[in-house]
């Protein structure tokens, strides 16, 4: 009876951007990481190394992070178009960054304590092997990275309407920032070891290694924001709200009444519009004055027709 009306404004609720690339390219990553631990660990072993083991071990913690990010993007595919999800699945990759980001902070943390401690009391530092450790390291984090680089790492704490098309993927981005601080880690690394070996600065180490903590718990800081703000259901973007308002507006005789918008992953919002209008319209008619905001996926609109001949439905 009504399947031409029905067929109009039915649509999926899944609005994640196909994200079968980056979820193959952090699989990629994580094989990596893990060839390199167990050569790591089985060098440490043969060689009585306690640096390659030690840095055999801090891989294998690496590639559980890593695995966080791989893991959500399964469990978004696995669900995706179930109807357990009301708006899809894209809080799975914004979940696993928000853990991430706790695993960062975790590390930073760790590296600062542990940094203090050695500035205090030095320990005796085996510096050839440390250094090929550290190169061994920086070379494959410095590969990962290149795997993982793309516009979706990019840092943007929130998202804007109109026409912009960035695409932001907060889950890829944790694994990117796992990496990009093992990198840095490995570089403040080398510096102090090779100044320590020629020049006798061990007291570098110890500094290098709060310097890296401090910078990873500000990386850390920046994606628990922005990950908290979306699980929160947090809009705080001005210039979206007044875009979606001056729309409705726009032919004088409609008036936002209330207004919601909250994001449902790392591109996509949904909105619910209280319309009060002097003229009896659809909501079709409202939502194609919103199609130029990209990001804006899902709209629920009511509208309130004023039928008070002393109703200012206008804004002065």
């Amino acid at each position: 009876m009504h399947v031409d009306t029905i067929r109009q404004i039915n649509h999926e609720h899944d609005f994640n951007d196909a994200d079968l690339d980056n979820e193959k390219k952090t699989l990629k990553v994580i094989a990596l990481t893990g060839i390199t631990m167990c050569v790591e660990i089985i060098a440490g072993v043969l060689t009585g190394s306690m640096a390659l083991l030690a840095d055999g071990w801090h891989m294998g913690t690496h590639a559980f992070a890593l695995g966080i990010t791989y893991f959500a993007y399964v469990m978004a595919r696995r669900y995706a178009g179930s109807s357990k999800f009301g708006f899809g699945t894209g809080k799975f990759g914004i979940l696993s960054g928000y853990t991430s980001a706790l695993f960062l902070g975790g590390t930073a943390l760790y590296m600062i304590i542990e940094s203090l401690g050695r500035f205090f009391k030095p320990v005796p530092i085996a510096f050839d092997e440390a250094i090929l450790v550290a190169l061994v390291g920086l070379a494959v984090n410095v590969l990962s990275i290149w795997m993982l680089h793309g516009k979706e790492t990019d840092q943007h704490d929130h998202s804007h309407g109109h026409d912009h098309g960035h695409h932001h993927d907060h889950n890829l981005r944790a694994a990117y920032l796992h990496v990009l601080a093992d990198a840095l880690t490995s570089v403040l690394a080398i510096v102090a070891l090779v100044s320590g070996k020629f020049f006798g600065w061990s007291f570098l180490d110890p500094v290098m290694g709060i310097v890296g903590g401090v910078l990873i718990a500000r990386w850390a800081w920046g994606l628990l924001r922005s990950s908290a703000f979306i699980l929160l259901d947090c809009n705080n973007d001005k210039e979206i709200r007044d875009a979606v308002v001056h729309a409705i507006e726009s032919d004088g005789d409609s008036v936002v009444g209330d207004l919601h918008i909250w994001p449902l992953n790392s591109n996509a919002l949904a909105a619910a519009i209280t319309i009060v209008a002097k003229e009896n319209r659809n909501p079709p008619d409202y939502s194609s004055r919103l199609s130029h905001i990209a990001t804006l996926k899902h709209m629920t609109i009511e509208i309130h027709t004023c039928t008070n001949q002393f109703c200012a439905c206008s804004q002065s």
